[in-house]
């Protein structure tokens, strides 16, 4: 059941790729092997391997001593970058759906929330699968751009038998494969797509793209993603079959930045930022360095509106503001400049008015004259 302790030794992060035959089968069989299958069940294409890193925690006496485990590992989740040469901007954390009590917010959300925007990344998380009020009860215990609540688990075959799994490694999975088809940018929205290797879902959640009173749509304006089934010739299914992720949002209590795709788009942003900048930190602020140092900002936002990552951005010559880089400000080495970008918004109201249109008949009517006149 349990990973290889060479492998996977427990309190040290490992690093490794799914495509890896050799390290998915030092996983064992149990969970944790189950989170990794569910993220690779989602890479179908040519990259099927996911870049993932696993931090092991001993399994406690219960799920309260092991919740409190992960969460003392994601409270020092700043620590694993530097271990494994690479930060993690998706994570995945176990035992998410689990709380003592209905007033009482999950000690591992708790913690992925205080320490999510400390690496720039995102969660998606399991709430209660077995009701919508449950699921809704979880979500309102959360506040945060940095997780996106899921109400429904997965049924899945393992060998010979069909078990309940996570649905949250899955999205995980679907999140990665939106990226890789965006060269690797998180700017896509990952809603409505399939979900594939899957036996069933914990419970069909009643979903209509007519009809906003059903109980999947009021998950979704609660802010809680859902899979739904595919129904062959229903006009307000998903889809004609399969599985469906039905979700864009987080649990943000606001509506400006609720839509993940949106928080993660701007977080790649923001490292490439870093990035540009710290190749001009330590030289001497010159008209011309500031003028590169602001150029290298303005054409990094104008290759992300050329591939439409955000509808636009503030222009070049108003990011730097002489009220916000006073003298004083400049001789102690400090630059400030202040740029706005919109990310693209997810399609996800559509309204139709059909009204009678009058110009055809008239146009008819016109039809028959110019006839008319022509056979005469």
């Amino acid at each position: 059941m349990g990973a290889s302790p060479t492998e996977f030794p427990i309190d040290d992060p490992k690093r490794f790729s799914s495509s890896e035959t050799d390290a998915v089968e030092a996983l064992g069989t149990g969970l944790l092997r189950a989170e990794v299958q569910g993220i690779n069940d989602q890479l179908n294409s040519v990259n099927a391997g996911a870049d993932i890193t696993v931090f092991r925690v001993p399994e406690g006496a219960d799920v309260a001593a092991t919740s409190a485990a992960i969460a003392e590992v994601i409270n020092s989740i700043t620590d694993i970058p530097s271990a494994v040469n690479c930060t993690p901007r998706i994570v995945r954390a176990g035992r998410t759906a689990w709380r003592v009590d209905l007033d009482t917010t999950n000690p591992v959300v708790a913690a992925l929330e205080a320490n999510l925007g400390k690496i720039l990344a995102f969660a998606p998380v399991d709430v209660d699968d077995t009701s919508s009020a449950l699921a809704i009860d979880a979500r309102e215990t959360m506040g945060s751009e940095r997780v996106m609540p899921i109400g429904v688990a997965a049924r899945v075959w393992e060998g010979e038998s069909i078990v309940t799994r996570p649905m949250g490694s899955r999205v995980a999975g679907i999140m990665m494969r939106v990226d890789n088809e965006n060269e690797g940018l998180p700017f896509n929205p990952f809603a409505n797509q399939p979900i594939f290797g899957l036996a069933g879902l914990s419970r069909k959640i009643p979903f209509s793209m007519l009809d906003g009173s059903v109980e999947g749509q009021q998950m979704l304006a609660a802010n809680v993603a859902i899979v739904a089934e595919g129904e062959a010739g229903v006009d307000g299914a998903v889809a004609d079959g399969g599985y469906r992720l039905i979700g864009t949002d987080n649990a943000m209590t606001g509506e400006l930045w609720e839509q993940a795709h949106q928080v993660r788009g701007t977080d790649y942003i923001v490292t490439q930022f870093m990035q540009i900048t710290r190749e001009k930190l330590g030289k001497r602020i010159t008209a011309d360095g500031v003028e590169a140092w602001i150029n290298s900002l303005a054409f990094a936002l104008r290759d992300h509106k050329a591939a439409d990552n955000i509808l636009g951005y503030t222009p070049r010559d108003q990011m730097f503001k002489a009220n916000q880089n006073s003298p004083e400000k400049i001789r102690l080495g400090s630059l400030k400049v202040d740029i706005g970008i919109e990310p693209a918004p997810v399609f996800k109201l559509a309204s139709h008015e059909i009204r009678r249109y009058r110009p055809a008949v008239e146009g008819l009517v016109n039809d028959i004259i110019a006839r008319l006149s022509q056979a005469a």
